[in-house]
């Protein structure tokens, strides 16, 4: 009968371990940094990272990880690419549930609060960042290192958040508007030294003038949308911090809906019912607009540079598409000229826990050495990225790239190089978002409200108070900003919100394992006593 007992103990136990994942799932160890980083032993740590189908930047990541296995041997670096961050960010929730996640991953800050719900999933990068051999800058070090205080402040920032670093800044980006000029001053106007949100509408419905045959006046073309924003989420997170609006707190109350977010949206209602706004979810890459002369104002990352203008170097528009104007770009339009406010984005670099410390610390290794000035630079070039840190800023390499502005359309390419200065100028008035368990979904919100509005003028609907209430509520419904539990970020701890379906699931089935463990004990003493009475 014992033997009975135990075999149905352990089969509850494998039932329970099999549904909550038994690779971690329910929590790991702590991260405790090695003594020495054993080099006398094999590791293979796998990396995760995104590219746009750029071969240029692809064979950057494999040049940098040929160089990182010459120098430690005994590891080996599995490179997987995803084509947006959105899938790395789904693959990533995923294999934490099997315990199966990468080693490093390119990533966003946003990303990294969700992953954080699993106890000890990422580590803590403090006690890392100022190790004296292996961090940043360490003496034991193969290669060289930025030190701590040579990643730009700004940038490093935003990879703090929950009392801990949890990542490394890896490129960096803002928001520029690509203007084509020649369309401006044909409508007689003259650009500011700072865009103004005044000007880009004005000038915009200005555009919108038509001849007796139907054409746009100022391009002679059936097409004109005179300003497109690619990302609407920071679109309205933009404005709503040059307007000193609500966004959210650092703990993550959510204070979007306010009475400002409206006043943005009766503006950009007005706008979009026009036809002279419109976003890329509804009308596509504005780059295509630009550079088909369609479009006078397009808002994209600098990180795009190179698929904008009448020469640019990876737009995808058919070859007689093309118009010749002159480019200007331009930090994003302001409401107060004296205070520039613009968003500082871009991917950064996670290290995940693993049962093996050593593991954990070459992963680290590789992740310091995607700071190096070789990589840095090296990637920057292909876009409007600017590195992360000031030794590669003032490292004679770069210093000369940026120089040769013009040269040429490829590595030269001046749109591009114009895009990188922005930003260098513009450190000082960039800024970024509270970073949360559910931030990102915060993030989403913000654009869809935009989205929203604009497709509803577009249908004829009206845009009124009624409209708002219920919107409001759609978008909170749709990316359940009234649900779950919010990080404390001076404790570090969270708030309960409701269980997840597994965590219910887990809890039911655990009662119920123990209720018929119960019952086979009770029926067995029964039984017993039944015997012995007889």
């Amino acid at each position: 009968m014992m033997k009975k007992y135990l075999t149905l103990i352990l089969l509850g136990s494998l039932l329970v371990c099999a549904l909550s994942g038994c690779h971690g799932s329910m929590g790991m160890n702590e991260f405790v940094m090695p003594e020495e980083f054993d080099t006398t032993k094999n590791y293979e740590i796998t990396f995760w990272a995104k590219n746009d189908t750029n071969i240029t930047q692809v064979d950057i990541y494999h040049k940098a990880i040929a160089g990182f296995e010459e120098l430690y041997p005994n590891v080996k670096v599995k490179l997987k690419l995803y084509t947006d961050y959105g899938r790395i960010y789904n693959d990533v929730i995923t294999n934490i549930a099997t315990g199966t996640t990468p080693n490093v991953c390119i990533t966003y800050p946003d990303h990294i609060a969700t992953y954080l719900t699993g106890d000890n999933t990422v580590v803590a990068l403090d006690e890392l960042f100022v190790n004296e051999k292996y961090g940043l800058g360490g003496s034991a070090l193969k290669f060289d290192s930025p030190k701590m205080d040579e990643v730009i402040p700004q940038f490093l920032n935003e990879c703090s958040f929950n009392g801990h670093y949890y990542a490394l800044p890896y490129m960096r980006s803002t928001e520029a508007c690509y203007i084509n000029v020649d369309l401006v001053e044909k409508l007689g106007y003259t650009l500011p030294e700072t865009l103004t949100w005044d000007f880009v509408w004005e000038v915009s419905e200005k555009a919108m003038e038509k001849d007796a045959d139907g054409n746009y006046t100022i391009n002679g073309q059936k097409v004109m949308i005179p300003f497109i924003y690619k990302s609407t989420d920071n679109m309205m997170i933009q404005m709503l911090r040059q307007r000193e609006a609500g966004y959210s707190t650092d703990e993550g109350d959510i204070l979007i809906f306010n009475d400002t977010t409206e006043e943005i949206l009766y503006e950009i209602s007005k706008h979009a019912a026009t036809g002279s706004f419109s976003t890329f979810k509804i009308s596509s890459y504005p780059g295509n607009f630009l550079n088909a002369g369609q479009c006078i104002f397009a808002i994209d990352s600098t990180a795009g540079a190179t698929w904008m203008g009448a020469h640019a170097p990876l737009s995808d528009i058919a070859a007689d598409k093309f118009v010749e104007f002159e480019t200007v770009v331009m930090p994003i339009p302001q409401f107060d000229t004296e205070n520039p406010k613009m968003i500082s984005q871009g991917p950064s670099v996670c290290v995940f826990n693993k049962a093996d410390p050593q593991e954990v610390l070459a992963a680290w290794l590789f992740t310091q050495y995607l700071l190096t000035d070789d990589v840095q630079i090296a990637y920057s070039q292909t876009e409007g990225y600017i590195p992360v840190t000031s030794k590669a800023h003032n490292a004679d390499v770069y210093r000369d790239y940026l120089s040769r502005i013009g040269e040429d359309n490829e590595l030269y390419y001046d749109i591009k190089i114009n895009a990188a200065n922005l930003l260098l100028e513009n450190i000082e008035n960039t800024f970024v978002t509270p970073v949360f368990n559910g931030s990102a979904s915060l993030r989403n919100a913000a654009g869809q409200l935009i989205e929203n509005v604009t497709k509803s003028v577009r249908r004829g609907e009206t845009i009124d108070e009624g409209y708002m209430e219920e919107l409001y509520d759609d978008v909170t419904s749709l990316y359940r900003l009234d649900q779950g539990g919010k990080s404390d970020m001076s404790t570090g701890k969270k708030e309960l919100g409701p269980l997840p379906s597994a965590s219910i699931a887990l809890i039911a089935v655990l009662i119920g394992v123990w209720l018929i463990m119960g019952v086979y004990v009770i029926t067995v003493f029964a039984q017993k006593r039944i015997k012995n009475k007889a």
